[in-house]
């Protein structure tokens, strides 16, 4: 059976404790990973700490919180694994600021023309990649950081159309009913 993201955020909700986290967790799915993302309160800092000293306290937040939670989250993490077949990964949000703990790195294949090899190698060339692999991955972050509003409406309609999906009928296919004989 197919998880749905509902179905998955629901069993997340149930199981992470509700004193982790300062609002429910939000959940990021693909086929591989399921990412687990919960804010966190800032951390108390006097009115005239610079950006260093805040930026210091709210990484040093995280990790207090990557170490304090680490039995229960691979607790949760194998439980989730062994259920859904997915890797979990799990974050949090301090002021704002994204840190992610063990996420994964997927390998994907591709087929890429001269043209399209030429784009990578000008960008490894340059020093802006450490190799097509690593140039690949920087043309994919850009795209998405450019063009999220447009990702962001296909992400929306591909939910539409499983919402669809799902009233539909049963598409499994049934036998046909016998015919009388003549």
């Amino acid at each position: 059976m197919k998880e749905t993201h509902d179905t998955l955020t629901g069993w997340f909700l149930g199981r992470v404790p509700s004193g982790w986290y300062t609002a429910p967790p939000t959940l990021t799915v693909d086929r591989e990973e399921i990412l687990v993302v919960g804010d966190l309160d800032d951390p108390a800092l006097p009115a005239d700490a610079t950006e260093a000293t805040i930026a210091a306290a709210r990484e040093a937040r995280a990790r207090r919180f990557r170490e304090e939670t680490r039995p229960g989250r691979m607790a949760i993490a194998e439980e989730a694994q062994h259920r859904f077949r997915r890797h979990v990964a799990w974050g949090v949000v301090v002021g704002g600021e994204r840190h992610l703990f063990t996420t994964l790195s997927v390998p994907v294949m591709t087929r890429l023309r001269l043209a399209e090899r030429q784009v990578l190698d000008t960008l490894v060339d340059a020093g802006v990649a450490r190799s097509r692999s690593h140039a690949l991955a920087w043309c994919v972050r850009l795209v998405g950081r450019h063009q999220g509003d447009w990702i962001e409406s296909l992400r929306q309609a591909l939910t539409a159309v499983e919402s669809v999906r799902a009233q539909g009928p049963d598409p499994s296919p049934t036998p046909p009913p016998e015919e009388a004989p003549a």
